[in-house]
């Protein structure tokens, strides 16, 4: 049987820098075909990653690639098997060119690299050529600056990279599931008109996308849903076969759990209709979809069904929005309740006597933030036991830095004109990102696939 094995690497900037490690041992310990792909990508972080290419135009991609691909490239290229990532996001080309200058560090200068543009959509936002999505109709972002917009691709100018023998593809801003169909497209041949299969391959890479939220990652729930060694959680591989067989499973040896509930929980995350989660490359429908256990950490998927794609593609829009302050104190001991609520109070007050124009919150950490409102019923309705220590958190928004940043500096001050015990006060001020969906013919994305070894990649550097 002709089984193609996908294993993950990431599911989001900042994943674990070691996980790729034990997938790739495992892949060239199953020997046959196999492909690895790499999800980094969000709505802000392409937005965050655009802000920093500003700064430093050498900057915007993937801030761990380098250390994702450290560890794994000589043997991925020693054992034919490419690996595929949207590192890129605002910069793609610069992306390229750190994995060539990588590959020659190792001493693969013949390595394959494989660049693929045109996602930036920027201009037709800007020019106002571009309709909003319906759900975001009643957004207006006039008052705020665009900083970038990117269309969610498809996996087409991926499998053209492949099928010019990339060893590394680099990406900006795909759809997740297009990472894992372009390899199974590419060696299966599968038409890009075979909804079945394209569907086989969305599946794929929604279960794999997330890492290891497949594998037990955020499943986990001590005492109610347990997983084994969780600090060594294996990221998941996808064992496909040529005739639509799916399995999902993990590197032995390592952490977590591949059940039918980790399954569920990943199948459905983020499906708002299950008969038609929409991709760039074909419309899935899991509504018939069975689950089969078929061994330790080895769960089936049957019943995939695939509908032909839309004509039309996602773009998200960025924007820069107001700013957030925050500013964070600690109040322990005897009493700390009525100590933090106090320190509260003034807090807030202090925002009314100064005039800054702030909107402003405060959460009691250990008392009742998370599911708390902006004026903090549950923590001022608390009448459970007293805690032993509490965290004050201030969070202000405001249209200019300046506001946001004296607003979340008030903690300071409540070290000497605070309650007793107060201390470990710290404070920040970020930028805010507003995003906005709309949506484009997929014949005004043109993509752009260029293909070079890493001693040509970097040679193209020096002559520009």
């Amino acid at each position: 049987m002709n089984t193609f094995h996908l294993g993950n690497g990431a599911g989001f900037s900042g994943d674990r820098v070691d996980a790729p490690i034990p997938v790739l041992r495992s892949l060239i310990a199953r020997g046959g075909p196999s492909a690895m792909f790499f999800e980094t990508l969000g709505e802000r972080t392409v937005a965050l990653a655009h802000l920093e290419k500003r700064a430093n135009p050498a900057r915007g991609y993937e801030p761990m690639l380098e250390r994702l691909l450290d560890p794994i490239l000589v043997d991925a290229h020693a054992h034919r098997i490419p690996l595929l990532g949207n590192w890129g996001a605002a910069n793609p080309p610069a992306a390229a060119l750190a994995v060539a200058r990588l590959a020659l560090a190792k001493g693969l200068p013949d390595l394959r690299i494989g660049l693929v543009e045109g996602d930036d959509v920027t201009p037709l936002v800007a020019g106002g050529q571009l309709p909003v999505h319906e759900a975001d109709a009643g957004l207006d972002m006039g008052a705020w600056s665009l900083i970038a917009a990117n269309a969610y691709i498809g996996a087409e100018p991926l499998v053209e990279a492949l099928a010019q023998g990339a060893d590394v593809v680099v990406a900006g801003r795909t759809s997740d599931p297009a990472l894992a169909i372009a390899p199974l497209a590419h060696h299966f041949g599968w038409r890009f008109d075979d909804w079945e299969r394209l569907a086989l391959g969305a599946a794929t890479g929604h279960l794999l996308e997330c890492g290891s939220q497949v594998t037990g990652g955020v499943f986990w729930d001590p005492g109610f849903k347990d997983i084994p060694d969780p600090a060594n959680i294996g990221f998941p591989i996808a064992e496909v076969t040529e005739g639509g067989g799916l399995v999902i499973t993990k590197p032995e040896g390592t952490g977590g759990i591949v059940d039918l509930r980790t399954v569920k929980e990943q199948l459905l995350y983020e499906l708002h209709d299950p008969a038609h989660y929409i991709t760039p490359d074909v419309v899935l429908d899991i509504t018939q979809c069975r689950l089969e256990q078929v061994g330790p950490d080895r769960v089936a998927v049957h019943g995939l069904r695939g509908a032909p794609r839309p004509d039309t593609l996602k773009v998200t829009a960025s924007f820069e929005g107001s700013w957030l302050g925050e500013g964070e104190v600690s109040v322990a001991g005897p009493n700390a309740l009525a100590r933090a609520r106090a320190t509260a109070d003034v807090l807030l007050e202090r925002m009314k006597r100064r005039g800054l124009d702030v909107r402003a919150r405060v959460d009691l950490i250990g008392v009742a933030s998370v599911h708390d409102d902006d004026g903090g019923s549950l923590w001022r309705g608390y009448n459970g036991p007293e805690p032993q220590d509490i965290r004050i958190r201030l969070a202000v928004e405001a249209r200019t830095r300046d506001d946001a940043d004296q607003a979340a500096r008030e903690v300071l001050a409540m070290l000497c004109c605070g309650t007793a015990g107060t201390g470990g006060a710290r404070w920040r001020v970020t930028p805010r990102i507003l995003t906005r969906s709309h949506l484009v013919l997929r014949e005004r994305v043109p993509t752009r696939v260029t293909t070079l070894t890493a001693r040509d990649m970097a040679a193209r550097e020096i002559a520009a």
